[in-house]
């Protein structure tokens, strides 16, 4: 605080600018990064980004019967929910320490009174 009793307006901006570059470093590394879901014990699997984009799906072969589809289907939609959970984990692991001083529970923004 300055003389005045007012927060200190430029060191406000410097710590915005600071939290504003570490939140672009860690999007940017989960861009990068990659996680896979699974279902029916690995007979289907998705992978995704850690931004969320799908960029592989597989099918085992023995997970294909012509006269049930619907299992097939459901094991496909279970594997992306898999990896869409291990998105949000990694996420979290990374954007966690960074969420606090971004208005997270109990501060908004990190600025007291805000």
């Amino acid at each position: 605080m300055n003389p005045s009793g007012m927060p200190d307006l430029s060191q406000l901006m410097q710590q915005a600018q600071q939290m504003q570059q570490q939140l672009v470093a860690a999007q940017e590394e989960l861009a990068g990064r990659e996680v896979t879901g699974t279902a029916g014990g690995g007979l289907v699997s998705a992978t995704m980004t850690g931004a969320g984009e799908l960029t592989a799906l597989t099918i085992a072969p023995a997970a294909v019967d012509p006269d049930d589809l619907e299992t097939l289907q459901d094991l496909v939609v279970a594997a992306v929910r898999d990896a869409k959970r291990a998105v949000d984990e990694l996420a979290a692991d990374t954007m966690g320490p960074l969420a606090g001083g971004l208005g997270g529970p109990g501060g908004g923004l990190g600025l007291p009174g805000f």
